[in-house]
């Protein structure tokens, strides 16, 4: 375990005008119209994560009031993503980062350190892993893919499995109720910004009709300290043609989308995204946003709209005054890294009008942040009021001790949630209470 009386001094000693105080409260940072703090400068970030204890036997999570709890898979291998096939079997996405971002500056030195204390830096599989329930309600797990390069992205169209790895959209024949597929059936149907991979995962879903899929593509960087050529086509969401493999940019100025869903009810595509760090507790909210073809939202040179990042040199006002602005706030530093529209839901108190969102949690701010699973009422296609909590509990009440992370959610054929848990390696079912 880190020293972090160490850790805590080096960071200190480095910080330049740090202020993590909380001079605005969460809930001002929530909805469409966030109250934002006066920038922070530093030179190198404050760092708060707890220390990672596995869960003992019989603790889980906290459901909401009227909801159980139940894990369905544990020993997984930093279990990232979830996916659900028509015949109710579960894909399991194990993965982390691959590992090709070089260490040149104390802060990725002590961040990364820190964060392997917390867990979230656990070694990934590297492959899809496969849960199938059986005749007496247990759900077994069974090798599905192998050898894949730190795979995120699952979506299923007809008789074809895609999976987003970090350097490229594959895609594998899939029969109903296969229990394993070789890694050597899969084809390359495009290539997928693999260079740095400051951010690796690579979100995926397809238009409901079938005819495109959108992979949303990371930053290689904080706010382009990595050069501008490094960013060539990240920080957007790309549109793929599954059957000629053309691409496009379809929206861009997304520093992070590390997830994307199509809402059942207005068909419109919609993204959660990680916002910048590095300029306060309170700055700058992560959000959840419809994405709107070929629309700029801002990253690197502005945020959440037109309010520039003076860090970014040399500044570009036209990009800036191009920038839209998202739709809905979350809060600083939630780490929104999972979407799943309710439809289909059976969970009481939550409308199958909304969207579940799994919030992985903070590493830079004190309180911590997210390290829940939240729900966000839409009414006529927009996301309205504060979000409900639907399962916390993933950290100790004093903040020193984590147990799990959310990441990945998808919806069983019994309207039950399905959360992938990388910190914990297990995934969880949340249905309603007897």
């Amino acid at each position: 375990m880190i020293n972090r009386k160490l850790s805590c001094f080096l960071f200190c000693s480095l910080l330049v005008g740090c202020d993590n105080s909380e001079s605005t409260t969460v809930a001002e940072q929530i909805g469409p119209h966030p109250k934002l703090d006066r920038p922070s400068a530093f030179l190198l970030p404050p760092i708060s994560v707890p220390s990672k204890t596995d869960w003992a036997q019989g603790q889980t999570p906290h459901p909401a009031s009227g909801l159980k709890i139940e894990s369905i898979a544990q020993g997984l291998a930093h279990p990232r993503m979830v996916y659900q096939l028509p015949n109710n079997d579960i894909l399991v996405a194990e993965s982390n980062a691959p590992g090709s971002e070089a260490i040149t500056t104390p802060k990725q030195l002590i961040s990364g350190l820190v964060k392997k204390d917390s867990g979230k830096g656990g070694k990934g599989g590297n492959r899809l892993t496969l849960l199938r329930q059986d005749a007496q309600g247990h759900w077994q797990k069974y090798p599905f893919i192998q050898n894949l390069n730190s795979p995120f992205g699952i979506v299923l169209i007809g008789q074809s499995l895609y999976i987003a790895d970090a350097d490229a959209l594959l895609v594998f024949p899939y029969q109903r109720g296969d229990l394993q597929l070789s890694s050597n059936s899969g084809k390359r149907l495009a290539d997928l910004p693999s260079t740095i991979n400051h951010h690796w995962t690579k979100s995926l879903t397809a238009s409901p009709d079938g005819k495109h899929l959108y992979v949303g593509v990371g930053s290689n960087s904080n706010i382009t300290e990595n050069g501008l050529e490094a960013e060539y086509r990240r920080a957007a969401i790309l549109e793929i043609d599954p059957q000629s493999s053309a691409s496009r940019i379809y929206a861009s100025g997304l520093r992070n989308p590390t997830g994307v869903a199509f809402d059942p009810d207005t068909k419109k595509l919609w993204t959660i995204v990680n916002e910048r760090d590095e300029i306060g507790a309170n700055l700058v909210p992560d959000y959840l946003t419809q994405v709107k073809e070929g629309a700029f939202y801002g990253w690197p040179y502005s945020y959440y709209g037109q309010h520039v990042d003076p860090r970014v040199q040399p500044p570009a006002p036209d990009k800036v005054a191009s920038a839209v602005v998202p739709d809905y706030a979350l809060s600083s530093h939630v780490a929104p890294l999972g979407i799943q529209f309710a439809q289909g839901s059976r969970l009481p108190g939550f409308s199958p009008h909304g969207v579940f969102i799994s919030e992985h949690g903070s590493w830079n701010r004190k309180p911590l942040n997210g390290y829940r699973v939240s729900y966000v009422e839409f009414s006529q296609g927009r996301p309205v009021s504060q979000p409900k909590t639907v399962v916390d509990g993933f950290v100790s009440e004093d903040q020193k001790t984590i147990y799990g992370a959310p990441v990945g959610l998808t919806l069983d054929n019994q309207g039950a949630l399905i959360i992938a848990d990388d910190v914990g390696n297990q995934v969880w079912r949340v249905s309603a209470a007897p």
